[in-house]
């Protein structure tokens, strides 16, 4: 017997939501529409619902608009059935229903993420402590100390001590033997980076070296240092190297092939920065495709930096691509709909609804309060007295007659830029919310996502929501 679910909805949506649930055809379940006696779905709240909705007609669970807001488990114990959101668009129910019976477990994933402190010797313990709790919260497993040529770095010891102390895995990274060596006894659980030449290091201290060629490319050097060190029962991690684009990249991945096609079992760590650091473009897809890289061969470690500026959300970007690819390589899919952490400048979809459709809602509207919607053709911006569309929100001032209403204008000035902002980059606009950047925007403290709305008071402005 096969679910029905009844659907929740507001009178502009309700012709559009029939259609769409009439073309999804036999989705695995059974459907019934209730208005709830608004014209627009998202202003309903818990409270309307409970007293509204007196029939839920036999339904096996409820399905409200994605933007409806309220204590929804609190309606699943008044009405004794489960009451859940969708999307927030409606157009989005098919995909919706798909992610639903696919439901991607993106809780694991199987790659230890070396996050680099690449200053360290020049930073205090306190900033230390504060960047790897930054790093930590992005992700990273292993908080890396850099080491940097000819600077003195006298409280390493107690820098290694204060990160193992609130917990922290730790890696010491340093071209001096000196500080490896230090930072080992000090009680670094891994060391950056050992060669045939300095292989002996790893005969005085227990932290797990990560071992690099003696001379760049030579992948007959590096396996010789893992065979040393499997002779003698000791684990490690080997990097053949990553090269910057367009000086060797190509082929340093080819080496990364061949170790893993040598060495069939080997712990094997990609460092990414070369890539990420030194190449001027956003790094989410490049982080996405090493990360595809890597669990094609099977690599479990990575080595990132955040040195550069637009590299500053590069652990959250790599923490997102190795649940990823995890999922996918789990799953045996393509990594597609499993998350838009990694979708920072665009949506896969980005227009849910085309200019007719738009208009179609448009002529339903009874009230004065404007609603901002995005379409491939442009921004429309409609209420009872009409539509109107432009790619320009100048172009559209006109039309508005707000030069009397100062804070009603401010508010039309922000929502047009965003969706103008949206429009041009290909992403999804939703009136009255942010735009969203994945795991690449700026984290904010909770109270700066608010506006200041008169004395005393923080809150959201009034709300204009398009229907859904």
């Amino acid at each position: 017997m096969s679910e029905h679910i009844l659907f929740l909805t507001g009178r502009l949506a309700e012709s559009q939501l029939r259609r769409v649930l009439t073309e999804m055809g036999d989705a695995g379940f059974t459907w019934e529409i209730q208005v709830m006696g608004v014209q627009v779905a998202a202003l309903m709240t818990a409270d309307m619902i409970r007293r509204r909705l007196t029939d839920t007609r036999g339904a096996d669970r409820i399905l409200l608009p994605g933007r409806c807001r309220g204590d929804l488990p609190a309606l699943s114990g008044h009405f004794g059935l489960p009451v859940e959101r969708g999307p927030d668009e409606l157009m989005d129910l098919p995909g919706f229903f798909g992610r639903q019976r696919r439901a991607p477990d993106l809780s694991r994933h199987d790659v230890i993420i070396f996050a680099e402190l690449v200053n360290a010797p020049l930073m205090s313990i306190e900033a230390i402590l504060a960047q790897a709790a930054r790093y930590v919260a992005d992700g990273a497993d292993v908080i890396d100390i850099g080491g940097l040529p000819q600077t003195p770095f006298p409280h390493l010891e107690e820098t290694v001590q204060a990160l193992k102390a609130v917990g922290y895995r730790v890696s010491v990274d340093s071209l001096d033997s000196d500080e490896l060596l230090r930072g080992g006894r000090a009680g670094a659980d891994y060391l950056l980076s050992l060669t045939t030449d300095t292989l002996h290091l790893a005969d005085e201290v227990a932290a797990t070296p990560i071992l690099i060629p003696a001379h760049p490319g030579d992948v007959d050097n590096l396996i010789d240092a893992m065979k040393r060190m499997e002779a003698n029962n000791r684990p490690y991690f080997a990097d053949p190297i990553l090269d910057p684009l367009p000086f060797g990249f190509t082929a340093s991945l080819a080496r990364y092939h061949e170790l893993r096609r040598r060495m069939p079992d080997a712990d094997i760590l990609m460092g990414t920065g070369n890539l990420s650091e030194l190449t001027d473009a956003d790094t989410a897809g490049m982080h996405a495709l090493l990360l595809g890289i890597m669990a094609e061969l099977n690599i479990r470690a990575l080595l990132t930096t955040e040195v550069s500026p637009h590299c500053r959300s590069a652990v959250r970007e790599i923490d997102a691509a190795r649940r990823m690819m995890f999922a996918a390589h789990d799953t045996q899919s393509l990594p597609r709909d499993f998350s838009d952490a990694l979708l920072g400048l665009h949506h896969r979809r980005p227009f849910p609804y085309d200019r007719e459709e738009i208009a179609t809602m448009a002529r339903a509207v009874k009230d004065p309060s404007f609603r901002i919607q995005i379409s491939e053709e442009g921004l429309h911006i409609y209420n009872r007295d009409g539509l109107h569309s432009a790619t320009d929100p100048f172009a559209l001032w006109p039309h508005l007659k707000l030069e009397q209403d100062g804070g009603h204008a401010f508010y039309l000035g922000v929502e047009l830029a965003r969706a103008q902002i949206a429009w041009q980059l290909g992403k999804r606009y939703s009136q009255d919310e942010e735009l969203t950047w994945g795991c690449m925007g700026l984290r904010r403290k909770e109270e700066d996502l608010t506006v200041q709305c008169g004395p005393g008071s923080t809150r959201r402005p009034p709300s204009h929501t398009e229907p859904s």
